[in-house]
């Protein structure tokens, strides 16, 4: 595990701290080629330098998100719209992460991706990768 990542996880309180492991332990086993770290105070994955996967704590609790999430067309996966291409799925307890959703997820992660790592480049338009 990145240390940066341990160290952010280690800094969560009991039940998040848990949910923090679980899913770094699920991304590193599933994104084996991803490039991992502390990115805007979150622990994020990076395939090619493009944002894959992230996990922050926030009010709802742990929330998951995929950069590219809205085209998997997952009904787990909670959509907000808008000019980017997110979805994000909120844990509070180990037992809610579901290792089947969470692995095909990340499976689309790797073959549904748009371009974020030129967005700013590109003056906030986001192409498809693959």
């Amino acid at each position: 595990m990145n240390k940066e990542i341990q160290t952010y996880n280690g800094q969560q309180n009991g039940v998040h701290k848990d949910i923090c492991d679980q899913l770094c332990v699920f991304i590193n086993q599933e994104l084996t080629e991803a490039e991992s770290k502390i990115w805007h105070a979150h622990p994020v994955w990076f395939l090619d330098g493009n944002p894959i996967v992230g996990y922050s704590k926030q009010k709802a609790g742990i929330r998951l998100m995929f950069w590219s999430g809205m085209d998997f067309e997952e009904s787990g996966l909670i959509v907000k719209g808008g000019k980017f291409k997110d979805a994000s799925i909120f844990y509070n307890t180990v037992d809610e992460i579901i290792a089947e959703d969470l692995s095909r997820w990340l499976k689309k992660s790797r073959n549904i991706q748009w371009d974020y790592k030129n967005i700013v480049k590109k003056k906030g338009k986001l192409d498809r990768l693959k």
